[in-house]
């Protein structure tokens, strides 16, 4: 008796220790990366690398947090990446041309703040199409975004004819200045190694909204919504969720997460390319299921995206700084993908296994 005890004690002990392992290992993975580059390239934690890779990581932190709620509900979008490129077309043709309407022969210059309003509304409106695609009309996530991937795509490029909207500083006369701020501006900063960091807004917009998200996720009933979605959708239509209307929403919200990524770094680049934002999808879903949230719905965290997407920066920036070609970090990239989806779904048999054998037990 006391023998099947101790027994039973040291496989659940041993079953905690993997769980633990399982769960954390975007944090493991991530201080792992950190050590290989810090021992290969002995300035890669130094200020200027610092702030380059805290800057990057906001970008993909912001666009994977948005694809984390689609991925909850057991869905996909691969349309964020070409919401980057047009949202960042949309704001840069209203700073530099304004909204003309031919049948008067005037051109009317919104706001800085209009500017901002506008394109995150569009980002917003084409993840909310998305949503009613799929929900309406019973579309595969898969085909719809990719769809609307082609269709923003097409719009970006349509926005100028496939030119560059260049130097949008705006024109104080007309009230559309500062844009650049939103990328460049910085609030606050901590000394490093000597040096000063600035904190960037791209840094303070990323701490919000993964706060956000996080309150949203654990402490709302719609972020429980999310989750039963993605466990069992019949369960959870049956248990009173409104289902259409949850998907509607976190399709919409992973377009704004998108549109206020492109509005990022169209100011970052003070520049906006129809091209801007090209397979930024693929690197959001691979730091979303690095961070633990699975493909199949029902299980992750925003906590996880956060630490994945720093997981990709650091990869990627640190196979910059050994000189390696983006076409490593291409690599790189869809190995960290396949890898994090094998350990997913190992992880998921796990957890069948646990729950098997305790059944057992209790039987």
């Amino acid at each position: 008796m006391n023998s099947a005890r101790v027994g039973r004690s040291r496989r659940i002990t041993q079953t905690d220790v993997m769980q633990f392992l399982l769960r954390g290992r975007a944090f493991i993975a991530l201080i792992l990366v950190l050590l290989v580059f810090s021992i290969l390239q002995p300035g890669f934690l130094g200020p200027d690398n610092v702030i380059i890779m805290v800057k990057h990581t906001a970008i993909w932190a912001l666009l994977a947090i948005g694809m984390t709620f689609v991925i909850l509900t057991g869905g996909i979008d691969l349309s964020v990446g070409s919401i980057v490129g047009l949202t960042g077309m949309i704001a840069g043709g209203l700073i530099n041309e304004g909204i003309i309407i031919p049948q008067l022969g005037i051109a009317i210059y919104p706001h800085t703040w209009m500017v901002l309003a506008i394109s995150l509304l569009v980002g917003t409106l084409i993840g909310s199409v998305s949503g009613l695609v799929i929900t309406r009309f019973k579309v595969a996530p898969f085909i719809a975004t990719l769809g609307m991937l082609y269709v923003a795509r097409g719009m970006a490029g349509l926005r100028n004819d496939g030119y560059t909207f260049p130097n949008l500083v705006g024109q104080p006369e007309y009230g559309n200045t500062g844009f650049e701020i939103l990328g460049a501006g910085h609030f606050l900063g901590f000394n490093y190694a000597g040096e000063y960091v600035k904190l960037y807004y791209s840094i303070w917009i990323l701490v919000a909204f993964a706060l956000i998200a996080y309150f949203v996720t654990s402490r709302l009933p719609f972020g429980r919504h999310v989750y039963a979605i993605g466990g069992n959708e019949n369960t959870a239509e049956l248990s009173g969720v409104r289902v259409n209307r949850a998907k509607v929403i976190v399709y919409s919200i992973s377009g704004f997460c998108a549109a206020m990524v492109g509005l990022i770094i169209t100011s970052q680049l003070v520049a906006a390319h129809p091209r801007t934002g090209d397979t930024y999808e693929l690197t959001a879903i691979a730091a979303v299921v690095l961070g633990g949230t699975s493909l199949d719905g029902g299980r992750g965290s925003i906590l996880g995206t956060v630490i994945g997407a720093l997981v990709i920066t650091v990869l990627t920036d640190g196979l910059v700084t050994l000189g390696l070609s983006t076409f490593w970090q291409n690599v790189a990239k869809g190995a960290v993908i396949v890898a994090a989806v094998i350990i997913d779904q190992l992880q998921a048999r796990w957890q069948e296994q646990i729950a098997l054998q305790q059944q057992q037990e209790l039987g």
